[in-house]
């Protein structure tokens, strides 16, 4: 017999691929941080000899979220002004304070809550935008989570950043300070098109080019912002975008509300990603992403949360059935984008948007052991007729049971492993007497 670390034997495995798969007393083998073989459980116990084995009889076993786009220091932000429009409630409130109280303490603090938030609720990989980008990464790896760190640029002054060019310098110092960690990666974060004028955007493209690594941007968030460019340019954000050569397989356009056909094939065609934000547009009401269009016409769509600030949580099983029903409401098809289709944006859509899809995304041997267990023996979730719809349209996140990384277990029935929760939490509180005495 074969010696591994664990074999997973769930009642349901989802592995993603294939498509819509559903296999029923199968177990996950799993060495050295790695998937080594998905099969029968009568095989696997007959072929390893696990040093541990995780029963899990009520449970779906499914890969880790992949939440590839939130603010995740904003959580300390967490209701501080709602019920707002986007610019109002960015400029009037969020700017104000973030300019009085951002720096490293606040995003360390903020990050922290935000990642036990979202391990908590099955997240395992997190695509994160916002200032002090290395507070960002030092708590992704005490936490052990997977992250894409936003390197963020804008054009005015932050405490982070004096102009546009010292944040791409700042950016391109974590960048080398990170390329030996595992679990962590960098990707350029210019904040938006009305943000980031076009210097810092072809700089931004050139190192893109020459590192690797890609670009994540909101674009098209509202129908305002879209009419302010044209009346200041003459153009369409998304025009200048493409004449900047900015768009490519390696650009991921944040929110895309306000879309037209020919912008949708043009997507396509250059193999641009997109982040749907479902209950953040819907809250700061910016539009409606047209999913099916875009999913039609062969654009991969992934899922975020966007941050706590305007959302007001960071979950992803919340955004999945947010995402699957507004899909129908807006193509008035019902068959527009099935729980299925909802589980692989929130999974494997994500790990591809990121350029992990060789990594994480799918429960496939050879990839790394990132997945989540979800306990489906609730009240909500009986009687399980069809486990793809149970997990999309009435399971919730206190459900997640487990988390693993790399095989590491970041929750461990139902209880965090590596984070102090409580510590987090006290922390919030401060932060809170000091935001709003």
């Amino acid at each position: 017999m074969i010696s591994v670390d664990l074999l997973v034997a769930p009642r349901w495995l989802v592995p993603i691929e294939p498509a819509g798969a559903v296999l029923e007393s199968h177990a996950l083998i799993v060495d050295g941080g790695r998937i080594v073989a998905v099969l029968p459980i009568a095989e696997a116990r007959a072929q390893y000899q696990a040093r541990e084995t995780l029963a899990l009889p009520d449970h779906a076993v499914l890969p880790g979220l992949v939440n590839v786009h939130t603010h995740a220091a904003m959580s300390l932000l967490r209701g501080i002004a709602d019920d707002l429009p986007l610019m109002d409630w960015l400029q009037n409130h969020m700017w104000p304070a973030e300019a009085a109280h951002v720096a490293p303490d606040f995003c360390e603090d903020g990050a922290r809550l935000a990642f036990a938030e979202m391990i908590r609720g099955g997240v395992t990989c997190i695509n994160d935008m916002y200032f002090f980008p290395d507070a960002s990464a030092r708590i992704a790896i005490e936490a052990g989570v997977r992250a894409s760190v936003g390197l963020i640029a804008i054009d005015f002054p932050s405490a982070w950043a004096s102009s546009a060019d010292e944040y791409i310098h700042k950016g391109l110092e974590l960048h080398d300070a990170l390329k030996h960690e595992p679990l962590v990666r960098t990707i350029f974060a210019p904040h938006a098109p009305y943000t980031v004028s076009d210097a810092p955007l072809l700089k931004i493209r050139q190192y893109a080019n020459e590192l690797g690594i890609g670009i994540h941007m909101h674009v098209h968030e509202t129908a305002g912002e879209v009419a302010m460019a044209v009346e200041a340019t003459g153009k369409r954000p998304w025009q200048r975008l493409r004449e900047l050569e900015l768009l490519g397989p390696d650009f991921i356009a944040v929110h895309m509300t306000q879309l037209t056909d020919e912008e949708i094939a043009q997507a396509a065609a250059h193999g641009v990603h997109v982040a749907h934000c479902p209950e953040s547009n819907l809250k700061l009401a910016s539009g409606f992403a047209p999913i099916g269009k875009l999913r039609a016409a062969g654009v991969n769509v992934a899922l975020g949360t966007d941050g706590a600030a305007s959302n007001n949580d960071l979950d992803l099983f919340g955004e999945m059935r947010c995402a699957a029903l507004l899909a129908k409401a807006v193509a008035g098809d019902a068959r527009t984008l099935p729980a299925a289709d909802a589980l692989h944006a929130a999974t494997l859509g994500g790990a591809r948007a990121l350029g992990l899809d060789d990594e994480i995304g799918s429960l496939v041997a050879g990839k790394s052991a990132d997945f989540i267990a979800v306990d489906l023996s609730a009240a909500n979730t009986q009687p399980v007729y069809n486990v793809l719809s149970q997990l999309v349209y009435a399971a919730g996140r206190e459900q997640v049971s487990d988390a693993y990384v790399a095989g590491r277990a970041l929750l461990r029935e139902r209880r965090l492993t590596t984070l102090d929760e409580h510590a987090a939490i006290a922390r919030a509180g401060e932060w809170r007497r000091k935001i709003k005495p």
